[in-house]
């Protein structure tokens, strides 16, 4: 068994280094204690109490790929399996799991990978994600019949940063808040000389107490208006907030509609980013005013950025980008930050050629040569990968410690295999699609990937 644990852990260490992750600047937050409180004989007990019975409903696994990308984001997907510390964290954490120490049935054995899966859950992605990539990738393209990726006669881009108490946590050594700024003024430095560029933060008042709620739920300033960059008005509005209060994200986004009133989507392309590291925490309907901003006039497209963000705040803003066909990514350090602006960074430089040029047609790229295309297939593999050898040595640790018999052990070890075998199936039928699309225009391959969303989800 010892010999079984140090492939895995082998194994392991070997696809993190090769699989450039990004876990480990969140690890610390995701595995905190929520295990039952008391001795080992009321634990037992209440697992006991857990013990699954024939009338449970053990939820089925996903039959297709879009399916898997819509379950949320374990709580403990980020979990280190593999550290020195390991064994007794995973004991500890999953110490409420259904007790199966006996000998179970079958269904008992499904109830039991179902809820440790349902902990597990990684942030795939589905098609759905991959389209709205595409069709940002070619902003511009005369080929793209939706209105809001064609390019207008004016280019807005506005960044919703939130500025709560958490944006003062650091990372490397740097407070987040300061990455974003530095990111972001990176970013404006770079802008052709007739785009505008607006910044609005939110839960930048008061502080993170329970007395200073309702003033920092309440809280959220247009501090540069959407216009021209000017280097010396922009660096003071970035030193007008610092990380504050709480999390009024559904506030900000009401409030960037009324800020891009007056540029119409008939005349201008509109792209909003909103920056956020946590859940919102004022209940003011995130989701709601994203879709509210999405459906006007303005018709913005918005992109999300989680940063370094835990797994119950990326749902939720996957949740936003869900709402508005949009983006979202999640990056946990200013490097990761500054890549993903500079494919901003590469778009307005595109729209400045299109404007200098009289408006002339831009030439569309194979789709089977898109950087998304192969960061997609590589991400989600390795997503698949991660999360079965996670799942293989938290079984391995609970059988070890007793919780489960060898046939039992054998039974959940043989199911994980199959359900990621599953997984890297559909991957691999995705891939084959993609390169089938090679020599097809960008409108062809936009339709049939959509064809294909929407045969998955009827």
């Amino acid at each position: 068994m010892k010999i079984f644990k140090s492939i895995l852990v082998s194994a392991l260490l070997l696809f993190l280094l090769s699989a450039c992750s990004n876990d480990s600047a969140k690890e610390s937050n995701e595995t905190e204690d929520k295990s039952t409180p008391g001795n080992e004989q009321t634990v037992k007990k209440e697992r006991k109490e857990k013990a699954v019975n024939g009338n449970i409903k053990v939820e089925p696994l996903p039959t297709t790929y879009q399916e898997l990308a819509e379950l949320p984001i374990g709580k403990y997907y980020n979990m280190d399996t593999s550290g020195e510390n390991s064994k007794e964290e995973i004991l500890k954490v999953f110490s409420d799991l259904p007790d199966i120490s006996g000998n179970p049935s079958e269904k008992e054995l499904d109830y039991f990978y179902s809820e440790l899966l349902k902990r597990m859950q990684q942030d795939y992605e589905g098609p759905e994600n991959l389209i709205n990539r595409l069709k940002f990738e070619a902003l511009g393209s005369p080929e793209n019949t939706d209105s809001r990726y064609q390019f207008k006669e004016n280019l807005n881009v506005v960044f919703i940063i939130d500025a709560s108490g958490s944006m003062a946590q650091k990372i490397n050594g740097k407070e987040k808040m300061a990455s974003a700024k530095d990111s972001i003024l990176n970013f404006v430095n770079k802008l052709p000389k007739d785009a505008k560029v607006g910044i609005r933060v939110y839960g930048h008042k008061g502080t993170g107490s329970d007395a200073d709620k309702a003033l920092s739920c309440s809280s959220s300033e247009l501090v540069y208006p959407i216009s021209n960059y000017n280097e010396g008005e922009f660096q003071a509005a970035l030193n007008k907030f610092s990380p504050s209060g709480w999390t009024p994200i559904g506030l900000a986004l009401r409030e960037a509609k009324n800020d891009l009133s007056s540029f119409d989507g008939a005349n201008n392309t509109n792209i909003v980013y909103l920056v956020s590291d946590g859940i919102d925490t004022c209940d003011d309907q995130p989701i709601e005013a994203a879709k509210e901003l999405y459906s006007s006039n303005i018709s913005p497209i918005i992109n999300v950025i989680g940063f370094d963000v835990d797994s119950k705040g990326q749902n939720q803003l996957r949740e936003i980008v869900s709402a508005t066909e949009g983006i979202y990514d999640t990056v946990t350090n200013e490097g990761e930050l500054q890549e993903e602006l500079e494919k901003l960074s590469n778009m307005t430089e595109q729209w400045k050629e299109w404007l200098e040029q009289g408006k002339q047609k831009i030439e569309s790229n194979k789709i089977a040569n898109s950087l998304e295309i192969f960061s997609y297939i590589t991400d989600e593999g390795s997503k698949g990968t991660k999360e079965k050898i996670k799942i293989d040595l938290i079984l391995f640790e609970l059988h070890e410690d007793g919780r489960m018999n060898d046939k039992s052990y054998k039974y959940l070890m043989t199911k994980n295999t199959e359900y990621h075998k599953w997984i890297q199936e559909q991957i691999d039928q995705f891939e084959k699609e993609l390169k089938a699309l090679n020599e097809t225009s960008y409108s062809q391959a936009i339709k049939a990937l959509e064809d294909k969303y929407i045969t998955n989800t009827q």
